[in-house]
């Protein structure tokens, strides 16, 4: 990517996720990067361009930063709840709820290629978790996923209001993996 590619895509993200994709046209994507319309359209070709690729990139790092979690943490078990810990990690500077069901409410086409991008960063987190639950030996590492899934996106879904969800959804989230271990053989 050019750098006036890279300042597009920072604008962008900063100003579909403070103020919505519909909200922002490219007129003021295009002021806030310090490019023209004509640079804006001749790197992304079209707003729904953009919007995908702002979202896959959010994802990238996101993704990262969730990976990297589970890797620091000291046994499997731990490693289950570690996108829990990500999210507090990720939550300090993206204090607006999630951008994936953000998109996901204001994208309804599951034909919109960043609706793709949004769904597929839910089910890639509900298959990491069922990964985790099955190699730290956790009985019923389907439901466990789905259960863990339910209580992050419900902390990510409540951050903008003045309750401490990811602390408690943490907690319970935990509890849930320590209810579910079976003795190693």
């Amino acid at each position: 990517m050019t750098p006036a590619g890279r300042r597009i895509v920072a604008a962008a993200e900063e100003l579909f996720y403070t103020r919505g994709i519909t909200a922002v046209g490219v007129d003021l994507i295009a002021e806030h990067s310090g490019v023209t319309k004509r640079t804006l359209y001749n790197q992304f070709g079209s707003k729904d361009h953009l919007v995908t690729v702002y979202l896959a990139e959010r994802d990238h790092r996101w993704r990262s930063l969730v990976r990297a979690t589970i890797d620091a943490c000291e046994s499997p078990v731990d490693a289950v709840t570690a996108p829990f810990d990500a999210l507090r990690s990720w939550s300090q500077t993206n204090t607006r709820g999630c951008a994936f069901i953000n998109a996901l409410a204001e994208l309804p086409d599951p034909s919109h290629p960043a609706y793709r991008i949004a769904a597929n960063q839910k089910l890639w987190l509900l298959n990491l978790f069922k990964e985790l639950a099955t190699a730290a030996n956790c009985s019923n590492p389907a439901t466990l996923a789905t259960q863990l899934l339910v209580l992050h996106e419900g902390a990510l879904a409540t951050q903008p209001l003045p309750l401490d969800t990811l602390s408690e959804g943490t907690d319970l989230a935990r509890a849930l993996v320590r209810a579910s271990e079976r003795p190693r053989q």
